[in-house]
C-alpha cells in the first residue's frame, strides 16, 4: 500500500493509498487508532456513514451470549447528554434499576423473581418520567438522516446513516457523543424487544438450519458454541453491568473505523472527524480474538432440524476465512457451482428439472467460512435423493468436469457486477467494513479482480478437492414441530413515558445550529429524459449512462395476469425452453459469456421484458434474446416437469408463515377474488397444451408497448438499434382486456384468522373506504405518514416498542394508490408475541383513532422531511421510471415539489384535522395469523365477528 503524507500546508493528517484503486479511497489513522476510510462520490449531495466496531456475537462471554446484538440497540438510547431531560436526577434511578437486574438474574424462585421484576418496572417508570425516548432518532432527523439502523453479525457491530452533505459536523458531534458517552435507559422494553426478534428468529427455519451448520462445522470457534441472538435463558437474565464491562472494553478507537462515501472534501472530514472523536481512549488491553485452529472434523456428520416449512436439505463445508488466499478461489468455485445461468447446478439440475431448486453460497467471515448447498426435492422425491444430485454436483467440480470458458466468463460476469456496485454509496464504504473487519489490506480489495483473472482451472479443482471433500455436515430440514421452541410468558409492563414534547438542550442547539442550505433538485421530465418513437410507433423513453458502459432496456406492457392468467405460466414455462437452432443451455451459457441477463416479469397489470449487462454486447444480446421469444420451441415432458413442480411450490407456500400472511392480507383487501388468486387451477395447469403457453410466448411482441433505456448508446444510434433487432409487426395489437378485480370496501369490522402453529402471530388490519386518487390531499397525507408512522421518531414506533415493549416492528400508515383506479388504503402491521395480541391490537386502535399531539414532535417529523427533500436526487434509469409512475396517476411532473412547497406551511391542526376525516373511526378487517388454541378468541370476538380461513380459501387453489 503506498502512504502519501500531505504536506503540512495542505493537511496535517497522513493518509493512505492503492494505486489505481477506482474508488481513490483515502485511509486515515488517528493518535489513538480510529481508523477513518473515505472516497468521495458527488453524484448527489448525501454520505453513506458507516461505525463498524471489531466486535460481535463471537467475542459475548459463553455465559451471556446475545450480549453484543443486545447492546447494539441499546446504542440508540442516548447519553447524559441527549436522551434524558435531568442526568443527575436519572442516574440514581438507572444505578437502581442495574442493581435489581443482578438480583433479578441470580433469583430462580419465580415469585420471587416476579416480584423483583416488578421493582424494576416501578423504578423503570419513575425513570422514564425524566428520560427522552428516542432522542437519537430525533436527531437524525433533525439533520435531514435516512436508513438509521445498526446490525451485529459474528465478527461486527455496524451502525449506519444516510445524511445530508452539509450535515457532517452536526453528525460527527452526535455520533461521538454516543460512542464515548452511553447511558443504559429503557431497558426493559428494550430487553422485550430483542425478546420479540428473538422470537422470529425461531420459526425461521432457514436460521434454525444455517445455526446447526454452524454448530457442526465450528465446534472449536463461537461460531459454532453460540449464536448472534443468544439463548433464551441468557435473553431472560441480562446484566447491565456486564453490558457497561463489555461497552468500555470493546467500543474504543483502536477497535473502530468510521467509513464514507458520498460528496464530501476529504481534508474537512478528517478534521471534523478528529475534532470530535480524536479525544476517544484507546483500550491497549484488547481481548484476544477466538483461536482458529485446524479442521477438526474427521467424517460426515448429520443433524436433523424439525420447522414448519417446507423440507429440503443443507449440506456444509469448512473453509478458510476472508484473510485467506484461498477465499477468492472459494468465490470462484462457488459462481462456477451455480451463477443463475451456467453453472453446474444450473445446468444440470435446475435446468434439467431434476430438483425443485438447489443453490451453493459461501458465509464468508472473519476466521472461517461456511461454504453451503441447499435443495428443496420435488414432489415425491426424497431428501437423501436431492443430497446425491447436489454432491454429484461436487464432485464434478473436484473432478474439473467443467469448462475453462466457463471460468473466464465468470471473471467477466464479476466485473461486470463489480461496475455496477461502485454506483452505490452503501456498497463503497460497506468494502472498507469488510477490509477493516476481516483484517484484510485495502490493497487486496482494489487488486482482487486481477487476482481472480489470475486463477486458472486446476487452481478451482485443487480448492475444491482440499477443501469440498467428505468431511462435511448434513441438515435435513424435516417438517414438523420443533420440540426446541419455547413459549415466552410475556412480563407486566407499565408503559413508560414518550415525553416527546421533552427536548435536551444537546437536541435544541443540533437544531439551531446553521448550514449552509442545499436547494432542492426535481425532475423536469422535459430535460431530464428524451423521448422519441420507432418506425412503427413504439414509444421509446430514454436517459443515457455517462457514469459506466452497462446498459438496461426494458419493454413495459400494459397487460398481464389479470389480463390473460396463463401468462405467468408461458414465461415460467420459457425458462426451460430452447428455440430451432439453441438448446437451453447453450442459449444461457451464451448471456453468461456476454455478461447480459434477461427476464420476464408479468405482474397483475403489467409486464416488464427486461435486457441488462455491458453495454457493447446488446446488439448480440438482443439478438439472442428476441430469438428467444420469437422462436422458443414446446418441450412437453419439461411442461409435464414444471406442472409437478408449480404444484409442489404452491403445497410449500402454505407451510411458510411469512406467504401466508400475504394471502391472508390480499384477501382481506380484495376478497376471495383477487389478482393474487387469478392463476391457473391444478386441472387447467394439467390439461393445458403447452403448445397454447408458447403461442403466448411468440405473440408478446405484437402488443403495444414502450421501450425504456438507460446506456451509454446515443438516442438515434439507439432507436436504430431497437428497430433493427426488435421483432414487432408493422401495426402493433392492443392489449387484451383486463378482467376487473375490485377492492373490497370495509364498512363493519370483521376479524380473519388463518391458522398458523407458531409463537408469534402476524397482525394488520386493513381499511378501505374507495377514496380515489386526490392529487390535492397527497402532501398532507405524506406528512401525516412522517409524523404517525414513518420511522423511528414516529408515534407508532415510539408508543408500540419503546414504551410498550409489544414488538420488534411495527407500522401504521395510509398507502397512496400507485394508479388512478386505485383507493387508498390503510395498514398496520404488528408482529407478536401470541400473549400479546390483545395488547397490540388495543394500543393500535388507541393511537390511531386519538392521536398523540405534539408539536414538538411534529416539528421535528416536519424539519427532517423538508431536509432530505433538499438532498434526494433521482437520477439515471431512475428518472424515467419516475416518469412511468407519474403517468400512472395523470401527472406530467415530479410531484415531490408539491409535497417540498406546501410542507413548509404546515400546522400540526391541519394533520389533525386530516387525522379526523382520513383516519378516526374507521372501519376495518383484522387479518391474525396465529395458533388459534394459544390466542384469546373472545377478546378477539370483542373487535368484529371472528371468521377462520382455510389455507385453501386464502391462497385460492
Amino acid at each position: 500500500m503506498g502512504i502519501f503524507t500531505a504536506c503540512q500546508e495542505t493537511s496535517p493528517y497522513p493518509y493512505e493509498t492503492v494505486p489505481n484503486d477506482p474508488m481513490k479511497a483515502r485511509i486515515y489513522t488517528l493518535d489513538n487508532g480510529l481508523k477513518v476510510y473515505m472516497t468521495v462520490n458527488k453524484e448527489t449531495p448525501r454520505i453513506q456513514t458507516y461505525i463498524a466496531v471489531r466486535v460481535g456475537g463471537k467475542n459475548d462471554p459463553a455465559e451471556t451470549t446475545g450480549l453484543a446484538h443486545y447492546f447494539e440497540h441499546l446504542m440508540f438510547k442516548g447519553t447524559q447528554q441527549f436522551g434524558t431531560q435531568n442526568y443527575a436526577q436519572e442516574k440514581p434511578l438507572l444505578d437502581e434499576i442495574e442493581r435489581l437486574f443482578e438480583v433479578y438474574r441470580q433469583t430462580t424462585d419465580d415469585a420471587q423473581r416476579k416480584a423483583i421484576y416488578q421493582q424494576i418496572d416501578s423504578v423503570s417508570y419513575e425513570a422514564s418520567k425524566l428520560s427522552i425516548p428516542n432522542e437519537y432518532d430525533k436527531l437524525m432527523s433533525a439533520i435531514g438522516a435516512n436508513g438509521t439502523n445498526a446490525y451485529t453479525s459474528f465478527d461486527q457491530t455496524v451502525y449506519q446513516e444516510d445524511i445530508p452533505s452539509n450535515q457532517i459536523e452536526n453528525w460527527a458531534k452526535i455520533q461521538a457523543d454516543r460512542f464515548k458517552n452511553n447511558v443504559i435507559r429503557g431497558f426493559h422494553t428494550e430487553l422485550e424487544t430483542v425478546y420479540e426478534e428473538k422470537n422470529m428468529s425461531l420459526t425461521s427455519d432457514g436460521r434454525k438450519v444455517s445455526e446447526t451448520l454452524l454448530s457442526m462445522l465450528f465446534p472449536d470457534h463461537p461460531y459454532g458454541s453460540q449464536t448472534v441472538l443468544g439463548t433464551q435463558e441468557h435473553l431472560k437474565n441480562p446484566s447491565i453491568t456486564n453490558i457497561k464491562n463489555y461497552y468500555k472494553t470493546w467500543y474504543v478507537p483502536n477497535n473502530m473505523a468510521v467509513c464514507l462515501s458520498g460528496d464530501f472534501d476529504p481534508e474537512e472530514m478528517i478534521r471534523v472527524i478528529d475534532q470530535y472523536f480524536g479525544d476517544m481512549q484507546p483500550n491497549p488491553n484488547l481481548p484476544q480474538p477466538p483461536a482458529v485452529h485446524e479442521s477438526p472434523l474427521k467424517s460426515v456428520t448429520e443433524k436433523e432440524v424439525l420447522g414448519l416449512e417446507a423440507a429440503n436439505i443443507n449440506i456444509g463445508w469448512r473453509v478458510p476465512g476472508a484473510g485467506s488466499p484461498d477465499n477468492d478461489l472459494m468465490t470462484l468455485a462457488r459462481s462456477i457451482l451455480n451463477n443463475g445461468k451456467a453453472g453446474l447446478l444450473d445446468v444440470n439440475l435446475n435446468q434439467q428439472q431434476k430438483v425443485l431448486s438447489s443453490y451453493a453460497g459461501g458465509w464468508t467471515m472473519a476466521d472461517h467460512t461456511m461454504f453451503m448447498m441447499n435443495g428443496r426435492p420435488k414432489q415425491g422425491q426424497t431428501l437423501d435423493e436431492v443430497k446425491e444430485l447436489l454432491l454429484g454436483e461436487v464432485a464434478k467440480l473436484r473432478n474439473g468436469e467443467f469448462d475453462e470458458e466457463l471460468l473466464e466468463a465468470t471473471i467477466n460476469n464479476f466485473k461486470l457486477s463489480e461496475v455496477s456496485r461502485m454506483e452505490y454509496n452503501y456498497v463503497r464504504a460497506s468494502m472498507f467494513i469488510n477490509s477493516f473487519i476481516n483484517g484484510t489490506p485495502w490493497k487486496n480489495e482494489v487488486e482482487r479482480m486481477d487476482r481472480l483473472s489470475r486463477v486458472n482451472k486446476q487452481q478451482i479443482v485443487d480448492f475444491a478437492n482440499k477443501y469440498l471433500g467428505d468431511t462435511y455436515a448434513v441438515v435435513y430440514k424435516r417438517e414438523g414441530k420443533d420440540p426446541n421452541e419455547l413459549k415466552i410468558e410475556k412480563p407486566a409492563i407499565t408503559p413508560i413515558e414518550t415525553n416527546r414534547d421533552k427536548s435536551s438542550t444537546f437536541l435544541t442547539e443540533i437544531q439551531a445550529s446553521e448550514v449552509q442550505p442545499i436547494e432542492p433538485v426535481f425532475i423536469d421530465f422535459e430535460k431530464d429524459m428524451q423521448r422519441a418513437q420507432t418506425k412503427n410507433g413504439i414509444e421509446v423513453l430514454y436517459k443515457q449512462n455517462v457514469t459506466n458502459g452497462i446498459f438496461s432496456l426494458l419493454y413495459v406492457f400494459d397487460m398481464g395476469n389479470n389480463h390473460d392468467k396463463a401468462l405467468g405460466t408461458a414465461f415460467e414455462y420459457m425458462k426451460y425452453l430452447g428455440t430451432s437452432t439453441k438448446s437451453l443451455q447453450q442459449i444461457n451459457e451464451e448471456f453468461y459469456k456476454l455478461a447480459c441477463y434477461f427476464g420476464v416479469y408479468p405482474g397483475s397489470d403489467r409486464t416488464y421484458v427486461t435486457l441488462e449487462g455491458l453495454a457493447e454486447k446488446m446488439p448480440e444480446a438482443m439478438a439472442l434474446f428476441e430469438e428467444l421469444l420469437a422462436d422458443a420451441q414446446v418441450n412437453k415432458e419439461t411442461y409435464a416437469n414444471l406442472t409437478g413442480d408449480i404444484l409442489k411450490k404452491r403445497a410449500d407456500a402454505k407451510l411458510n408463515q411469512m406467504q401466508n400472511f400475504s394471502a391472508l392480507v390480499q384477501y382481506a383487501i380484495w376478497g376471495p377474488n383477487s389478482p393474487t388468486t387469478h392463476v391457473l387451477s391444478t386441472e387447467e395447469l394439467q390439461t393445458m397444451d403447452p403448445a397454447q403457453l408458447v403461442d403466448r410466448i411468440h405473440k408478446i411482441n405484437s402488443y403495444k408497448h414502450k421501450v425504456l433505456y438507460y446506456g451509454p448508446e446515443k438516442l438515434n444510434d439507439l432507436v436504430a438499434t431497437i428497430e433493427k433487432y426488435h421483432k414487432t409487426p408493422d401495426t402493433l395489437l392492443p392489449v387484451p382486456e383486463e378482467k376487473e378485480f375490485k377492492r373490497a370496501e370495509t364498512t363493519e369490522n370483521q376479524v380473519l384468522l388463518a391458522q398458523y402453529d407458531a409463537k408469534q402471530i402476524y397482525f394488520s388490519s386493513v381499511s378501505n373506504r374507495g377514496e380515489r386518487y386526490d392529487a390535492a390531499m397527497q402532501p398532507t397525507a405524506e406528512m401525516y405518514n412522517e409524523y404517525f408512522g414513518g420511522g423511528m421518531n414516529a408515534i407508532v414506533f415510539q408508543e408500540m416498542r419503546e414504551a410498550r415493549g409489544l414488538a420488534y416492528s411495527a407500522s401504521a400508515y395510509l398507502i397512496s394508490p400507485s394508479k388512478l383506479k386505485d383507493p387508498y388504503v390503510y395498514r398496520t402491521f404488528i408482529a407478536t408475541q401470541n400473549d400479546k395480541m390483545i395488547d397490540a391490537m388495543k394500543a393500535f386502535d388507541d393511537i390511531i383513532n386519538n392521536m398523540p399531539e405534539s408539536e414538538r414532535a411534529f416539528a421535528l417529523a416536519k424539519e427532517g422531511l423538508i431536509t432530505r427533500m433538499r438532498t434526494e436526487r433521482i437520477t439515471k434509469a431512475n428518472v424515467l421510471w419516475s416518469y412511468l409512475y407519474a403517468q400512472d396517476l395523470g401527472l406530467d411532473n415530479d410531484g415531490r415539489k408539491q409535497l417540498f412547497d406546501e410542507v413548509q406551511t404546515m400546522t400540526l391542526p391541519q394533520i389533525v384535522d386530516f387525522q379526523q376525516k382520513w383516519v378516526k373511526d374507521r372501519k376495518y378487517t383484522y387479518c391474525v395469523l396465529g395458533d388459534a388454541n394459544d390466542l384469546d378468541l373472545k377478546a378477539l370476538g370483542e373487535y368484529g365477528p371472528v371468521k377462520k380461513l382455510t389455507k385453501e380459501e386464502i391462497f385460492g387453489y
